[in-house]
């Protein structure tokens, strides 16, 4: 098993800025993408943005320009530093990596952090 643990979350202003953190442990193998989903009241899980092992990195349309996606393979973390918040931004934010190795490969995922952008 995996675990994850996000850190950061919190209130901003709109315009504001904030920087999510999430660290992988347990049986970590060989984990290939990481990346981050929001889930807002009413709304299904989407995705936020990926980076894979080599660094390509995918985002969703909304957050194009605004967030930006690292991550750290030494410390299995992957980051989300997210700029030029607006109040649609508001959800939690969950973390999510895919381990393709030890078999079978498998999705774990965070118990989310939240993230409110209001003024």
């Amino acid at each position: 098993q995996v675990q994850l643990v996000e850190s950061g979350g919190g209130f901003v202003q709109p315009g504001g800025s904030l920087r999510l953190s999430c660290v992988a442990s347990g049986s970590i193998g060989s984990i290939s993408d990481m990346g981050w989903y929001r889930l807002a009241p009413g709304k299904q899980r989407d995705l936020v943005a990926r980076i894979n092992t080599g660094g390509t990195t995918d985002y969703s349309d909304s957050v194009k320009g605004r967030f930006a996606i690292t991550r750290d393979n030494a410390k299995n973390s992957v980051y989300l530093q997210m700029n030029s918040l607006k109040p649609e931004d508001t959800a939690v934010y969950v973390c999510n990596v895919y381990r393709h190795f030890p078999l079978p490969p498998a999705n774990y995922w965070g118990q989310g952090t939240q993230v409110t952008v209001s003024s």
